[in-house]
């Protein structure tokens, strides 16, 4: 079918709905007729969409219309919207990460980051199939920041939307939810009461998080929101994994346990990895290797996480970029007494000055230590090693407590970039059924199986996608 023919169908089902103030049985192929229709004029046009944005906003108009009248109430009860601009956050301290997604399609609309948030400032901005816009501008609050990611989407020129309107629905990451949020949750006012009740199991993140969403809730009131929890997925895990062998009163008191990180990640890589082995995830067991400046493995049995890398907070399990993970906790003391150091000094070297930038003292950044191993640099390649040598530990202690394995996935920066740490942290496992294909393992940042064919583990990478993850949970929620 032709663009004009697409075009023309599309403009009689807007008037027809327009005249007749009611969506009846055709709705749900006049979406679909209208979203191909949406592609391909938007790719016939070069990106230049304000005729598509226009019919966008008259149809959506229209339907909310309908919707929101009592003649409308039976038929949205009935029927979701299924066409959405999701916009999704994630807020820090001082940054915020953003990128607005078609639900549809699935495709990146446009995305960015702001930078120095209460500092002097800077915007970048990128509209899919143009070149990065890179403004210098205070931004006192994460409001101000919100405020121009918002007025850059809607810009005349390169805005990816032609109104605040088009965006449906907004996506919070949110790292802590505690015991309180084992799935993601629309944000009302009770949810955000229990949010802030879990800040102090997060007090690094958790704080901007809610920033960010009260940023915008008021920039964007009548636009409903979901947070999505980096700790909800991991809340399937047995007591036996995630308690501690502490004196169980802290557990009562203090819910002091292993929560686990990344769990947006984990999730979307996990079910993955089951379509791409061939199998219902229901009856697989996997391994998830999310490995990144920050790094977490994750044990999922049945398509549930029932052990995880990291505990409490994200400082533990492997050693990270400049996290140290997994230490003997006698440590603290012992250097602290050496140094005269505080515990709160102690714990920031712990978060800030140790992992591979520790080991290696050359950098957090594994690109760094690739280029110093080659140079002949030895402790670049110690730093490596311990990292790889902690991620095969993991790899088989989870395979143990699942009774098996299918497949390992690897994902994120360098589990999906690192030829060499896939290849040490899973050498010499042959025994487990893993064996790796040399030539295929040199994939970078492409979804490829990585094992041979010989090999009965299954290995992948895997890129993950958490913002996707994030959009599909919020569409999901805000169309029940």
């Amino acid at each position: 079918m032709t663009v004009k023919f697409l075009s023309g169908c599309f403009s009689f089902c807007t008037k027809k709905l327009a005249i007749t103030g009611l969506f009846r049985g055709r709705d749900k192929r006049i979406l679909k007729l209208y979203a191909v229709c949406e592609r391909q004029t938007f790719a016939k046009q070069g990106g230049r969409s304000s005729p598509r944005q226009r019919a966008r906003i008259l149809l959506r108009k229209t339907r909310r219309q309908i919707l929101s009248s009592p003649e409308g109430s039976d038929f949205a009860s009935q029927n979701k919207e299924d066409i959405m601009n999701v916009l999704v956050i994630n807020c820090g301290s001082s940054s915020l990460k953003y990128q607005l997604i078609d639900s549809e399609s699935e495709a990146v609309l446009a995305k960015g980051l702001c930078e120095r948030i209460g500092i002097d400032g800077r915007l970048v901005y990128q509209k899919t199939g143009l070149d990065k816009e890179i403004t210098e501008a205070a931004m006192p609050t994460h409001k101000q920041a919100i405020q121009m990611v918002l007025d850059a989407l809607v810009n005349p020129k390169t805005g990816a939307i032609a109104s605040l309107s088009e965006i449906d629905a907004v996506g919070h990451r949110v790292v802590h939810g505690g015991e309180k949020f084992a799935a993601s949750t629309l944000l009302t006012p009770e949810v955000l009461k229990g949010i802030e009740e879990c800040n102090d199991l997060a007090p690094l993140h958790n704080p901007a998080n809610l920033i960010g969403i009260d940023a915008c809730k008021e920039l964007m009131p009548n636009v409903p929101m979901v947070g999505v929890f980096d700790t909800a997925f991991h809340q399937t895990m047995p007591k036996k994994a995630y308690l501690y062998g502490l004196p169980h009163e802290y557990y009562e008191k203090y819910k002091v346990r292993r929560y686990g990180f990344h769990g947006t990640s984990h999730s979307f890589v996990s079910k993955r990895l089951a379509e791409l082995i061939g199998k219902d995830i229901k009856d697989t067991k996997l391994i998830v290797c999310h490995l990144g400046n920050g790094s977490s493995i994750t044990a999922v049995d049945g398509g549930k996480s029932v052990d995880t890398s990291m505990g409490l907070t994200p400082l533990a399990g492997l050693p990270m970029g400049t996290r140290s993970g997994d230490i003997d906790p006698a440590i603290l003391e012992f250097i602290a007494g050496k140094e005269g150091k505080s515990v709160e000094e102690i714990t920031t070297i712990l978060n800030k000055k140790s992992g591979v930038s520790g080991l290696s003292g050359v950098s957090s950044d594994f690109r760094d230590l690739d280029a110093g191993m080659k140079e002949g640099n030895d402790r670049c390649r110690l730093a490596l090693d311990v990292f790889c040598y902690s991620v095969k530990k993991y790899i088989g202690a989870y395979a143990a407590a699942m009774g098996g394995l299918d497949a390992i996935a690897f994902t994120a920066g360098i589990g999906e970039n690192n030829p060499y740490v896939r290849r040490v942290s899973t050498m010499d496992l042959s025994f487990m059924g893993i064996d790796i294909d040399e030539t295929k393992n040199e994939i970078r940042g492409e979804e490829q199986k990585i094992s041979t064919d010989a090999s009965k583990v299954q290995v992948w990478v895997v890129p993950t996608n958490e913002e996707l993850a994030i959009a599909r949970e919020t569409v999901e929620l805000v169309t029940k």
